[in-house]
C-alpha cells in the first residue's frame, strides 16, 4: 500500500477510534462473508464492524491516545466501532460467538481504558441503556401519584407516616419509600386507624494480511 493510502488509511482509523464510545476486537479467522454480513446485520447502525490490517491499527491508536494491548492486534483482525450503547454491542458479538465459534473476542476499549475478553462479557451480562431508562422512567411515573395521595392526606396522618419513616434505618427508607402509599382515611378517624400500604433478553472471507 502506497505510503499517501496508508496515511489516509491511518487517519480513518483514528476518527473511528475518537468517535467511537468504546471498540470491541476480534478474530474472525474462518467466517465466511456470509457470516460476517449476517454480524454486520446483527450489530446495527450504531456500530460498525470493520477488517483491518494490524499495523495501520496499531499506529491509528497510539494517534488518538488509545492505550491498545497489542497482543490483541495477532492475526486476521476486525474491530467493531461502538457510537451506541456498549451494552448492546457487547451481547450482540457475545450471542453470535455462541452460535458461530470461529468468532473469537480479544478484548476492547472502553471510554479509553484497555478491555480484556472477560470484561467484554461482563459488559454483555449487563442491562441495557433502554431497559435501565424503562426501569427509572416507570418509577417517576409512579411518583406523582403517589406524592399527591401524601399531601391530601390529613396532617394528623402526615406526621405519623414521617415519623414511621424516621425511625427506619436509611435503606429501610430507601427501599420503602418508592412503595409506600397512605390509605385514604376519614378526617375524625382516631389515630390508631392510620394504616401504610406497600404497593404491591458458502465462501469463506478473505483474510487480511495480519501486518
Amino acid at each position: 500500500m502506497p505510503n499517501t493510502e496508508k496515511v489516509t488509511a491511518v487517519a480513518e482509523i483514528v476518527e473511528r477510534f475518537t468517535e467511537s464510545s468504546a471498540t470491541v476486537i476480534t478474530e474472525y479467522r474462518g467466517l465466511t462473508v456470509k457470516q460476517i454480513s449476517q454480524l454486520r446485520r446483527n450489530l446495527g447502525q450504531d456500530t460498525t464492524y470493520t477488517v483491518l490490517k494490524n499495523t495501520l491499527t496499531k499506529r491509528a491508536a497510539a494517534e488518538a491516545g488509545i492505550a491498545l494491548d497489542e497482543s490483541l492486534l495477532v492475526g486476521p483482525t476486525a474491530i467493531a466501532f461502538v457510537k451506541g450503547d456498549p451494552v448492546e454491542a457487547a451481547k450482540g458479538l457475545r450471542d453470535f460467538a455462541r452460535t458461530n465459534p470461529l468468532l473469537v473476542i480479544k478484548g476492547g476499549v472502553l471510554d479509553g481504558k484497555s478491555l480484556s475478553a472477560a470484561e467484554v462479557s461482563k459488559i454483555a451480562d449487563l442491562e441495557s441503556r433502554e431497559v435501565l431508562l424503562a426501569k427509572v422512567a416507570g418509577a417517576l411515573k409512579a411518583l406523582p401519584s403517589r406524592a399527591a395521595g401524601l399531601f391530601q392526606a390529613p396532617l394528623s396522618q402526615v406526621a405519623r407516616l414521617v415519623k414511621a419513616l424516621e425511625e427506619k434505618t436509611p435503606g429501610d427508607v430507601a427501599e420503602a419509600a418508592p412503595a409506600a402509599e397512605v390509605a385514604p382515611v376519614a378526617d375524625d378517624a382516631p389515630a390508631a386507624d392510620v394504616v401504610v400500604a406497600d404497593a404491591a433478553a458458502t465462501t469463506e472471507a478473505p483474510a487480511e494480511p495480519a501486518e
